[in-house]
C-alpha cells in the first residue's frame, strides 16, 4: 500500500530548495558513514545497533530523543518505498511533493548526507488549501510524519481539487459526534495539557524545546502521547480514545508500556498508562481493577447554543 509522509528537509525546511532543485529529500542525525546495506527491514534492529552510534555524537541526550532520531532515519533511508508520496515544507507555507524514485545512497560533507532520490511532481500544496486536520498533522514535529490516513485528501489536493470544510476547533462544537469524527481530541489535549489533570504532574516530551512525545513511533503502532513527570521519574503513555473505551485497549496500551520500559525509559524511571475516552464500560472496569498502573479518564466536551 502506498504511504505518504511529511519529510522535514532540514530545521523549518531551510534545505527544501536545494533537494527540490537536486531531486532528492534526505536526513543527517549525526551519524557520519555509509549506511549501504545496513538497514534492515525492521527499525527496531537498526536502532538498537545505531542509537549507540548517535550517543557518541549527543551525550547526554535522552533515550527517546535518540530512539526518535534512529526511527526517523531507518524511515527517510528504507521506510519510504519507491512511488510512495513524500510532502516537503518549503518554509513558505507551501508543501512540494514528490513520488520516491530510488534507493539509499550516501553524501558525505554534504547537507542531509543519508539521501533518497525523488522525482518531483509539477505541484505545490498550499498550506491554506488543506484542511484543519490535515494542516495539524504536517505541523507534528520530527523529521517525518506518516500522513497515510490523508491519503484521499492529499490525492484530491494533487490533482487541483480542495477538501470538504472541516469544522474548526476555534469554533463552536454545537455536536460531541462532530469533534469525534475530525479527530480532533489529540490536537485538542496538546494544546491545552498544561490545563488538564494530568499536565500538573507530566509535561508532554520535548527535545531540543520541540515536541516529540505526540504520536511517538514504537514497534507496535505510534503512541498518541508519550509524557514524563516534571520530576523525571517516571514516563506516561496516554491512549487516545474518541468514544467508548472497551477491554480491547488495555492490552494495547500494555504493549506501548512494555516498549518504552524496554526502550526508552531511564535507570530508575517507572512507566504509567492513562487510557483517555468518552465513556467506558463494564469490562474495560474489571480490567484495569486488577491493573495497578493505568488509569481511565473521561473526557468531557463542553457546547452552548446562541440564538442569532
Amino acid at each position: 500500500m502506498k504511504q505518504y509522509n511529511r519529510v522535514m528537509l532540514g530545521s523549518g525546511g531551510k534545505y527544501a530548495e536545494e533537494c527540490y532543485k537536486g531531486n532528492f529529500i534526505g536526513a543527517d542525525f549525526d551519524i557520519d558513514m555509509d549506511l549501504t546495506g545496513k538497514f534492515p527491514e525492521n527499525w527496531r534492529l537498526f536502532n538498537r545497533k545505531f542509537i549507540p552510534v548517535w550517543f557518541e555524537k549527543n551525550p547526554g541526550r535522552s533515550k527517546v530523543a535518540a530512539g526518535l532520531a534512529c526511527g526517523m532515519l531507518w524511515t527517510v533511508a528504507k521506510g519510504l518505498k519507491i512511488e510512495d508520496i513524500v510532502l516537503c515544507p518549503d518554509g513558505q507555507g507551501n508543501y512540494y511533493v514528490g513520488e520516491m524514485s530510488g534507493d539509499y545512497t550516501y553524501h558525505p560533507g554534504e547537507i542531509l548526507q543519508h539521501r533518497r532520490s525523488v522525482n518531483w511532481l509539477d505541484i505545490a500544496i498550499e498550506r491554506s488549501a488543506m484542511s484543519e486536520v490535515l494542516r495539524k498533522s504536517t505541523g507534528s514535529g520530527g523529521t517525518t510524519c506518516d500522513l497515510s490516513s490523508h491519503a484521499e485528501e492529499i490525492e484530491r489536493l494533487i490533482g487541483g481539487k480542495k477538501p470538504p470544510k472541516i469544522i474548526s476547533m476555534d469554533e463552536t462544537i454545537e455536536d460531541p459526534s462532530v469533534f469525534a469524527l475530525e479527530k480532533h481530541l489529540e490536537e485538542f489535549l496538546v494544546k491545552n495539557w498544561k490545563s488538564t489533570a494530568l499536565g500538573k504532574k507530566y509535561k508532554i516530551f520535548e527535545d531540543n524545546g520541540e515536541i516529540v512525545g505526540q504520536q511517538y513511533p514504537s514497534d507496535t503502532g505510534p503512541i498518541d502521547i508519550l509524557a514524563i513527570s516534571k520530576d523525571k521519574k517516571t514516563l506516561l503513555v496516554v491512549e487516545l480514545k474518541r468514544g467508548r473505551a472497551t477491554d480491547v485497549v488495555v492490552g494495547q496500551i500494555q504493549r506501548y508500556m512494555g516498549y518504552v520500559k524496554d526502550e526508552l525509559a531511564e535507570k530508575g524511571q517507572q512507566v504509567q498508562g492513562a487510557i483517555i475516552a468518552l465513556e467506558d464500560d463494564i469490562k474495560l472496569k474489571r480490567a484495569l481493577s486488577v491493573t495497578q498502573n493505568i488509569k481511565f479518564y473521561k473526557y468531557k466536551i463542553k457546547f452552548q447554543l446562541e440564538e442569532g
